[in-house]
């Protein structure tokens, strides 16, 4: 019984990555993170991250004058991007373009070394402050 929920849980896992494929901006990827869940990721793999401290839609404030986004890279959207479903193109403070998945502004983050790592995840400034979160699908 436990070999069949393992496959029907996987079956799901790859049709929703499939599923969601055609509705992912360019180079965006959904993939199985070293932690388990299905993951968003960017063209590289690495694990993508939202940050709470992000409250308006559509707003970053993890930015270069404060020096989040040293740790925290935006994920890039070209000059051109243009908002699909739920993905929508932040503009920056300094002028960037940003992808933003259901509002929430996506970060790659500095300390993740290979293509699935998720050492970002449940971050925060003391061990009780989570505010950076893997980016769910």
């Amino acid at each position: 019984m436990t070999r069949i929920k393992l496959i029907v849980a996987a079956a799901a896992a790859l049709f929703a990555s499939g599923a969601m494929a055609a509705d992912l901006p360019m180079g965006v990827q959904a993939r199985k993170s070293d932690a388990g869940p299905v993951v968003l990721a960017d063209a590289k793999g690495m694990t993508l991250y939202t940050f709470d401290m992000d409250k308006t839609p559509g707003k970053s404030v993890c930015n270069a004058d404060n020096k989040c986004s040293t740790y925290w890279p935006p994920l890039a959207a070209s000059a051109d991007a243009k908002a699909m479903g739920d993905w929508t193109v932040v503009t920056r403070d300094d002028g960037s373009k940003q992808w933003a998945y259901k509002g929430k502004p996506l970060y790659t983050f500095v300390a993740d070394k290979k293509a699935g790592d998720t050492s970002g995840n449940d971050k925060g400034p003391t061990p009780d402050q989570k505010i950076w979160h893997c980016a769910l699908p």
